[in-house]
């Protein structure tokens, strides 16, 4: 057996390199400074909005409304919704999980066979070359440089060896905990399996029981929808809502900018803080620099300027077969390019007259129940209920005073606060609030007026 040969590979066994584990969750004790802020102007702004909520069902207490007696199921089948859809994004991330963790345990079932092949070339080597003595070596008159050599040879493949049996004991114990994690992960998504039977069981018997509802008093309802008055109550009722969340939103965004500017002011002092420590360094070491005869003089280092502060008709009229998509920018530069939050037949139009008075302030969109309902641009929820005559209702904030509404919803995926993004499905189609037709309803406001949503989407 030539020895060079024997050596390489032996070397060869340290080139082998053992896949990544499973990547471990990471707690912080603490969240920082700035997310604590967020989380609290956050909270800060859901109970503001949950105040407005009772105060609107408050003052509708004693003006009972037939499609009221449909609200807490409606709610219901929102809720139950939302938790499905919650669980369904959780069962895919399980998922995803899983079968890192199968591909990750392959990976280490390939490692460790190798590392037995290994293994059983060094045991075979040093069988062949057995264990002598070095004493019987060194009486049986062998070379003596013959025998160190064979003596560091076989020390190498001990050592070695003992390596590569720690190697594979560290595989064998990423393979054990990767499979508990496995097991631990197979078992939430058991977990998540029997409460969507649950939710879904719940969502059906919720959904017979309104349907019941709605056939018991649909005529009431129907009368009540063509009753003069009845949509200008709700036109006034929504705009209501629209001011009070308007200076809602006004009242935290001039928070917000107080604190950026406070911030920035901080910023400024520390940055001149620091310029003149530096400064105060640079003439310091001058004057070390410098022989006691020689006087320094010392240039004054201009100061950085502190940063100044940021100065009736149920004519169809068009068909939408298009979907939003995620955008960036201000809302406003957005006009004309958004695109409307639901496919399907647009009828009634903004401006146009309505059955029961009035004239529609948005649009009318024919889908069909449990059709996704996207948003039309980025932002922020900050009203997620039912409300009288609109049903399931959620109101999106796009900043600088925008608001995008949503109405007539089967179910509200998405909750007081949460940030969206342009295309983002948001709730679903249905017609609650006494809708007897399934559909959305949708408004653009700008500075809590009606704006017409056909001049700012397109549908080609």
């Amino acid at each position: 057996m030539r020895r060079p040969l024997t050596l390489a590979a032996i070397s060869a066994v340290f080139l082998f390199a053992i896949p990544a584990t499973a990547a471990k969750n990471t707690n912080t004790a603490s969240a920082p400074p700035e997310i604590a802020e967020k989380q609290a102007d956050l909270g800060e702004l859901r109970s503001r909005i949950d105040n407005l909520r009772k105060d609107l069902s408050s003052s509708e207490e004693n003006k009972a409304d037939a499609g009221d007696r449909l609200r807490e199921s409606e709610r219901q089948i929102s809720r139950l919704q939302r938790e499905l859809h919650e669980l369904g994004d959780q069962r895919g991330q399980l998922q995803i999980r899983m079968q890192n963790l199968e591909q990750q345990s392959r990976e280490l079932g390939a490692t460790l066979g190798q590392q037995q092949a290994q293994l059983e070339k060094l045991l075979y080597r040093q069988y062949l070359r057995g264990t002598p003595d070095s004493l019987q070596l060194l009486l049986n008159g062998d070379d003596p440089n013959q025998m160190a050599r064979d003596l560091h040879y076989l020390a190498a493949i001990a050592l070695t060896r003992a390596e590569l049996m720690g190697e594979i004991n560290a595989t064998l114990d990423k393979k054990k905990s990767l499979a508990a994690d496995a097991k631990e992960r197979a078992e939430e998504l058991l977990e998540i399996e029997a409460k969507q039977q649950e939710r879904h069981s719940e969502l059906n018997k919720q959904r017979e029981e309104r349907k019941a509802l709605y056939g018991k008093i649909s005529d009431k309802v129907n009368a009540q929808r063509k009753e003069i008055g009845t949509l200008q109550q709700n036109e006034k009722r929504m705009s209501m809502l629209v001011d009070r969340l308007s200076r809602i939103l006004a009242a935290q965004a001039a928070q917000a900018a107080q604190a950026a500017r406070a911030a920035e002011a901080a910023r400024a002092r520390e940055a001149v803080r620091q310029a003149e420590l530096a400064r105060q360094k640079e003439l310091q070491k001058e004057k070390d620099k410098s022989r006691p005869s020689d006087p320094v003089i010392a240039k004054e280092t201009p100061r950085p300027a502190t940063p100044s502060e940021p100065p009736r008709t149920k004519t169809v009229e068009a068909e939408n077969h298009y979907e939003p998509v995620a955008s960036d920018g201000s809302f406003a530069r957005q006009k004309g390019n958004l695109r409307l939050p639901v496919r399907g037949a647009v009828s009634g139009r903004f401006g146009s007259p309505r059955d029961g008075g009035g004239t529609w302030r948005g649009l009318f969109i024919r889908s069909a129940i449990g059709s996704e309902v996207k948003t039309v641009a980025s932002g922020r929820v900050v009203f997620a209920e039912w409300m009288r005559g609109f049903g399931n209702l959620l109101i999106v904030d796009h900043g600088d005073s925008y608001l995008s509404i949503y109405g007539n919803n089967d179910s509200l995926l998405k909750q007081v606060g949460q940030a969206v993004k342009g295309g983002e499905t948001v709730a679903t189609v249905g017609n609650s609030g006494g809708n007897p037709d399934s559909g959305l309803y949708f408004e653009l406001r700008h500075q809590g007026q009606p704006i017409d949503p056909m001049k700012w989407a397109s549908l080609k």
